[in-house]
């Protein structure tokens, strides 16, 4: 194999795959909660003077165009947000998975602007740091059962959702870089 194909990144996970750490320690949890905090942000900052064109284009072959990734970062943080709180209030709830892929090509996710979904990440976010800077380290521990996954605790949850911002604001920065905008 050559150096080239060595180095060349995998576009699908530009900042590497999600690797939880379990449980996170205070400092971890902070750092988390401040990615969460920060997802909207990065995400207007990576779409910002993007025409209309740019929205319609993928962000690897294959891949969601850049108006879907933002509309599936919303999809995504708005069901687990809910997860959130139905781990906080109920024991061991079950949550209900959705297939992202389909969401993804229903009329808002395929077509809507993205500003709408940054102005509802924006809203959510606020929300949702509110809970998460008021959770107690015991609640990091709640479980949840998600029917494809397993059991997963609030702790990897929120390392996943913070990754998750993270991934999906480096899919379209890393596209403005390939194709210099």
């Amino acid at each position: 194999m050559s150096q080239a194909a060595e180095k060349s990144p995998d576009l699908r996970y530009p900042i590497g795959p999600f690797r939880p750490v379990e449980p996170l320690d205070p400092s971890q949890r902070l750092e988390c909660i401040g990615h969460i905090e920060r997802a909207p942000a990065r995400l207007r900052e990576a779409v910002t003077e993007l025409g209309d064109a740019q929205l319609e284009t993928p962000y690897r072959p294959g891949g969601w165009t850049v108006r879907q990734v933002i509309n599936h970062v919303a999809d995504s943080h708005m069901n687990a947000y809910v997860r959130f709180k139905l781990a906080l209030t109920e024991e061991r709830p079950t949550i209900k998975p959705y297939e992202e892929a389909l969401w993804a090509e229903l009329p808002d996710g395929k077509s809507a602007d993205p500003e709408i979904s940054l102005r509802l990440l924006e809203e959510l976010h606020k929300r949702w740091v509110m809970v998460l800077r008021a959770m107690q380290p015991a609640d990091f521990a709640r479980p949840l059962v998600h029917p494809e996954a397993g059991v997963m605790t609030l702790d990897r949850m929120l390392g996943l959702y913070a990754w998750h911002g993270q991934h999906h604001a480096a899919h379209i920065t890393g596209l403005r870089k390939r194709m210099s905008w």
